[in-house]
């Protein structure tokens, strides 16, 4: 006979994920740091996922190139040492492109700040609303860094098959310990045939340390 309490059991069924994006989110918040470690935030917007990685003692870099965004990223971790605000994108070269902003940013540039992307043909931008941006390689970066990281998030509006398929094919990946990425195929039609081939690569070379359903 179990010695468990039964409204103990269904607490921890009430807080047992239920999707593959409630599993990676609840994976992210186990991982534990120290200050030995590095942590990379890759579409880091205004700071909601940096400020999770900057309650551990880990070095942190996140990654924003809207401006607008950007402001309040630097400012919220003006006073924390740890985090290092970037106003770049990334991706898998070093570049100075257009960062297509959401068709209501006119209305908040802050708000829909989280819809720009470097995709000309994502739905919901606006070809003719631009600002230029700085992007860096991200496996370059990672490796200049000469150490191991303990976690990357990518989020980061449509690129992320591009850039995970240079840090895979450079074996960038196995300096890292945790990758979260959010896909966007479901969002992005043009993007599906990539997207679906990396995931059959992921799962054919049993990269497990490559999470696709952060949200």
């Amino acid at each position: 006979m179990s010695m468990i309490p039964e409204a103990f059991k269904n607490i921890v069924r009430a807080f047992k994920p239920r999707s593959p994006r409630q599993k990676a989110r609840q994976e992210f918040l186990s991982i534990q740091m120290t200050a030995q470690d590095i942590a990379i935030d890759c579409g880091a917007n205004v700071g909601k996922i940096t400020k999770l990685l900057a309650r551990q003692p880990a070095t942190i870099y996140a990654f924003e190139p809207n401006p607008y965004a950007f402001r309040l990223l630097q400012a919220q971790f003006k006073d924390a040492p740890q985090v290092h605000c970037r106003q770049q994108g990334v991706l898998d070269c070093n570049a100075v492109i257009p960062l297509y902003l959401h068709k209501n940013a006119v209305q908040d540039q802050v708000y829909w700040s989280t819809g720009s992307s470097l995709l000309a043909y994502k739905g919901n931008v606006t070809q003719g609303n631009s600002v230029a941006v700085e992007v860096i390689d991200l496996a370059a970066f990672i490796t200049s860094l000469n150490s191991r990281v303990k976690i990357l998030k990518l989020d980061v509006e449509g690129v992320e098959c591009r850039i995970l398929r240079k840090l895979i094919s450079e074996r960038v990946v196995d300096l890292i310990d945790h990758i979260f990425v959010e896909t966007h195929d479901h969002k992005i039609p043009a993007l599906k045939a990539e997207t679906d081939a990396l995931r059959h690569y992921i799962r054919k070379h049993r990269l497990t340390h490559i999470n696709l359903h952060w949200k």
